[in-house]
């Protein structure tokens, strides 16, 4: 098979684990015999200091072309104080519009040989094993009216949070999808008892359940939510969520999984005429400046992405489950870097992606 993927490394520790990430997808691709194009390009930080802008219209066009687009973190602490059409995360809101990725994917997933990483005790993380979907395109990042006005001393913010129906179906459906392939349930999550906005969410979600009536469904408020996955994380198969909701509670599955770092995500839309989804893969960590270019960034999460990539957007199951074996053969050799507590002396991050590779 040919692959067709455009790489943008980003921000920080996006490079580094990026690097890792492709390392392991060209390991793959001569194992299996594929084919592989990679394309570079610039996104964030990186790019506002190249090109003005943190999504280039030369970057629009290369992910427009791709097959698949693997991302490293956005984010520079030089551009925390500036306005947000001038930031780094700006480009990256950009390309998942661009791209049309309406669905993040984020599995979090407590490896029996991590559980002591995690903050919470042995027997609270044990068994984990969801995925969290996110809904991505709209709610209050993407409505208007939205921005700062000022009349005489007195200042005014205003974000909108809007839905359509059309949205919420969508994203609905894929939850409900893939809970046929796990433990069938899916829980969604709101907050109907304050939000009309949320009333609308659990409305439009109880009718797409009458479409997967093998898939138990449940309500959750965000609140709640939030408390139970750290209480009785064993309870979630799959979350289902809007824009902010799941990006909150996405970044508290981390501490199931013991790190951030070992968080791949896969944000999802519509189906090309081969088949295959249009995606935009990432792990869910930042850019971690203070670490940058020291060599100890965890790149599991990053790995995993390819791995998501190669199932959902090339339909490759087998070799994608030949880097989730990998990772996991990995994290119990306990070669793994200083985030996740080694019994010995941490690994670097070079040296976990060489780990994998020989793994695979």
């Amino acid at each position: 098979m040919h692959l067709n993927l455009l790489v943008l490394p980003g921000d920080g520790i996006g490079t580094e684990v990026t690097r890792q990430a492709v390392a392991v997808l060209r390991h793959v691709a001569a194992k299996w015999n594929h084919s592989l194009r990679i394309t570079e390009g610039l996104l964030g930080g990186v790019a506002i200091h190249k090109t003005g802008t943190p999504l280039p219209p030369e970057t629009e066009r290369l992910a427009a072309d791709a097959d698949a687009t693997l991302m490293g973190a956005v984010g520079l602490p030089e551009f925390d104080n500036v306005a947000p059409e001038k930031r780094p995360e700006k480009g990256l809101l950009g390309i998942r519009k661009l791209l049309g990725v309406y669905a993040n994917l984020r599995p979090v997933r407590a490896y029996a040989s991590q559980l002591d990483s995690s903050p919470l005790k042995n027997h609270l993380v044990e068994g984990t094993d969801m995925i969290i979907v996110r809904e991505l395109t709209g709610g209050i990042y993407y409505g208007t009216p939205r921005g700062i006005t000022e009349n005489g001393a007195e200042v005014r913010a205003v974000n909108t949070m809007t839905y359509t129906r059309s949205e919420i179906e969508r994203v609905a459906r894929m939850a409900f999808s893939l809970a046929g392939s796990r433990r069938k349930k899916v829980t969604s999550v709101d907050k109907s008892n304050v939000l009309e906005n949320s009333q609308l969410w659990r409305r439009v979600v109880t009718e797409v359940a009458r479409e997967f009536p093998d898939i138990e469904l449940d309500h959750i408020l965000v609140d709640n939510c939030a408390m139970q996955l750290i209480l009785n994380p064993r309870r979630f198969d799959v979350v289902l969520t809007e824009n902010m909701f799941g990006d909150i509670l996405s970044d508290e599955g981390a501490v199931l999984a013991g790190s951030i770092g070992m968080l791949p995500s896969a944000s999802i839309g519509p189906k090309r005429p081969s088949g295959a989804w249009v995606g935009l893969y990432e792990p869910v960590h930042g850019s971690a400046p203070d670490i940058a270019g020291q060599n100890k960034a965890n790149p599991l999460g990053a790995i995993g992405s390819v791995g998501a990539m190669l199932e959902y957007s090339f339909g490759l199951k087998k070799e994608a489950s030949a880097v989730d074996a990998a990772i996991e053969a990995v994290l119990r050799s306990g070669r793994v870097t200083a985030d996740l507590r080694p019994p010995g002396a941490p690994a670097t991050t070079e040296e976990v992606g060489e780990a994998i590779c020989a793994a695979v």
